[in-house]
């Protein structure tokens, strides 16, 4: 039976693998401390944070987020360690909410590996605090138990380490921030649905209908993975945001039943106990219970329902994933120590009796594995089997540039709520591809990376190829961009100083989508970033003064997108400044930068464009695993959406935007 804490409270645990669950309104950071009898913390490698995320029987998440997993072996821990503590802070630095009174009341539970909370703990009381001591886990006559702390501090991450008497408080509080910093600047935004439960397809539902969050199904079942809803931000010339049902904390379920059909309301995952085994069931016809179908994820409209269940499926395999590597890193931590204690027995490093040790020790570690990497192709097979049905369905900006939906292309009215910026997978299910959704209008610039690649694609050595692949990516998307958008809502303006990506801008030229030839020189630079910095501050001045009305006549009210060729050439002090102020305010009033450089090739220019690279979405014209999820924080392999070799989709879609919108007289 579940112990709800309250401050001061404490509770014994009755095993040694743990898992802490946190839950908050907002993205918060989530540490924990190591200290000994005497309750000091050793140094900082005594600290698990973002930047050190693993220690001896502890492992914390790899960067800021609303729901955290905490995985703990208190077996593991060195002996001298006698209370581990569970730290929260708000990230400072990334924008965000200061304090925790302004968020909701953060939620910690000790969980087993089986789901099933031990005790929980909700932090109330809290204000002006910025950060808070959540629980501990202390020894106690040989036993460990769980106490709720609560204490706050309101001179946030650094005045609480200091409070655990750790020398350089502050330099350690800085380290913390800024590896959550990096984190949330290669994390991909979590979607601003709350809610992204797999209901029965169908009708749409309404604000109070509810769900239950994707959880993992092997080591961590049972906890809420659902990102809590976080206020929309209503940005110049978007669409106003859409109403979010709420979810609440789901109840711990249980794995499927071995057999039987697969219950595709939540793949692989249920939230009551499973039935009793019986015999297979016949093959179920399209439409029926027991086959995936497209847009079976909560939502007012078809397209968000179709939305919800990609996050909801991008959730699934990341945690999925993530209980599999933790299930295989202590399957490695288990045969290591049965190991070590074979080896530290003189009487066992001879005769047969040794090798029988080893041999046993091996055997229960493959048994894990095995059992680990089943149930992750369970997992896998039926996310393959949604994803083969989802895929189809997409509309024009969920969808590939190989998707027929393209043939049937129409300029829209309406503006979708979101777009495809290419495709996700992990390694251990590297044929499983996930459509990597962002929302619009987007909230932040994109980077598209022309420098070398990482270690998975050796293909590209050139620079000049590297350049141009990266140039036909910014057309790809700029492209996709203008063709979701109605005719006249979207303008885009190129800035190419040296005039060396007229072939890859050839598309958008010869097809007048383009507000204006591509600016080259000094002269081109400085008359595009003027005019959209003046637009900019116009746009600020009507909405902070409420006399949107007040506008010159004429006044272009569409998104703008700025794109940016072969940074930094051709670009003075001045004009830097004005990019940076661009990536910075041009979001909330509709202007947004695509920018495509090599940040190596601007390190001139020293740390004065290390923000602007952060606030920046970095994306690559070949495949890395450069971006991280926002539960987990695995890397991702991203693969962008080139149009496939010979295609003339791209411009077929261009033509009929250009005509479209010369027909409105834009």
């Amino acid at each position: 039976m579940t112990a709800e804490l309250v401050r001061g409270q404490n509770h014994p645990l009755p095993q040694s693998r743990l898992e802490i669950r946190v839950s908050a309104g907002a993205p918060i950071v989530a540490c924990a401390t190591l200290s000994d009898e005497n309750g000091k913390v050793q140094g900082s490698q005594w600290v698990a944070h973002p930047g050190t995320p693993t220690l001896p029987g502890l492992e914390v998440s790899r960067q800021a987020a609303a729901d955290h997993r905490l995985a703990v072996d208190l077996d593991a821990v060195p002996e001298a360690v006698h209370r581990v503590s569970v730290l929260l802070a708000l990230p400072t630095g990334v924008g965000g909410p200061v304090r925790f009174g302004a968020v909701a009341a953060p939620f910690v539970a000790v969980t087993g590996l089986d789901g099933s909370e031990v005790a929980s703990y909700t932090i109330t009381g809290l204000d002006a605090e910025s950060a808070v001591v959540a629980l501990e886990l202390y020894r106690r006559q040989g036993a460990w138990k769980v106490r709720a702390i609560g204490q706050g501090y309101a001179g946030g991450l650094a005045e609480l380490l200091a409070d655990q008497n750790l020398p350089e408080a502050a330099v350690l509080a800085t380290g913390i921030n800024d590896a959550v910093a990096q984190g949330v600047a290669r994390s991909v935004q979590a979607p601003l649905q709350g809610d992204r439960s797999r209901q029965p397809a169908a009708p749409a539902v309404g604000p109070d209908q509810g769900g239950t969050a994707p959880t993992s199904p092997y080591a961590t079942p049972g906890g809420s993975g659902a990102v809590p809803p976080t206020p929309a931000t209503p940005s110049y010339g978007g669409q106003p945001p859409q109403p979010a049902p709420t979810a609440g904390y789901p109840s711990a379920p249980a794995d499927p039943p071995a057999t039987g059909g697969i219950n595709y309301s939540h793949p692989g995952r249920q939230s009551t106990a499973p039935p009793p085994p019986a015999p297979p069931a016949p093959p179920a016809r399209p439409g029926q219970p027991g086959q995936p179908v497209a847009g079976d994820a909560t939502g007012w409209s078809m397209e968000e329902r179709l939305y919800n269940q990609v996050w909801g499926m991008f959730e699934d395999l990341a945690r999925s994933t993530a209980a599999y590597r933790s299930a295989v890193d202590f399957a490695d931590s288990r045969m290591e120590k049965e190991l070590d204690q074979v080896l530290s027995d003189p009487r066992s490093r001879i005769g047969g009796q040794g090798d029988a040790a080893r041999e046993a020790a091996q055997a229960k570690h493959a048994q894990l594995v095995d059992q680990a990497r089943a149930t992750l192709d369970r997992d896998l097979a039926q996310l393959t089997a949604e994803s083969d049905v989802v895929e189809p369905a997409l509309p024009a900006a969920f969808a590939r540039w190989d998707n027929p939906v393209w043939h049937a292309y129409r300029v829209p009215m309406e503006t979708p709520m979101a777009l495809r910026l290419g495709d996700l997978h992990l390694p251990e299910s590297d044929p499983l591809r996930i459509p990597m959704l962002v929302r619009l209008p987007l909230e932040r610039g994109l980077w598209i990376d022309s420098g070398a690649p990482g270690s998975l694609d050796d293909a590209f050595h050139d620079s000049h190829d590297l350049r141009r692949l990266a140039l036909d990516t910014a057309v790809a998307h700029a492209a996709r961009l203008l063709a979701v958008y109605p005719a006249g809502d979207f303008t885009v303006h190129v800035i190419d100083p040296a005039g060396s990506g007229a072939q890859a801008l050839a598309p958008l030229v010869q097809t007048g989508v383009l507000a204006a030839p591509p600016a080259v020189g000094a002269a081109g630079v400085t008359e595009v970033l003027g005019k959209l910095t003046q637009r900019v501050d116009l746009v600020q001045m009507a909405v902070r003064g409420g006399a949107s009305e007040s506008l010159p006549p004429g006044f272009d009210t569409g998104e703008q997108l700025l794109i940016v060729n072969d940074f930094p050439h051709g670009f003075d002090d001045r004009a830097v400044n004005q990019l940076r102020y661009l990536a910075d305010e041009g979001p909330s009033v509709g202007v947004h930068l695509m920018m495509v450089a090599d940040r190596e090739e601007a390190s001139a220019y020293g740390p004065l464009l290390d923000p602007l690279w952060r606030s920046l979405l970095r994306l690559t014209p070949v495949a890395e695993d450069h971006l991280a999820d926002p539960w987990v924080g695995h890397a991702w392999t991203y693969e962008p959406p080139l149009v496939p070799p010979g295609s003339q989709v791209l411009q077929q879609v261009l033509t009929q935007v250009a005509a479209a919108r010369r027909s409105w007289n834009r």
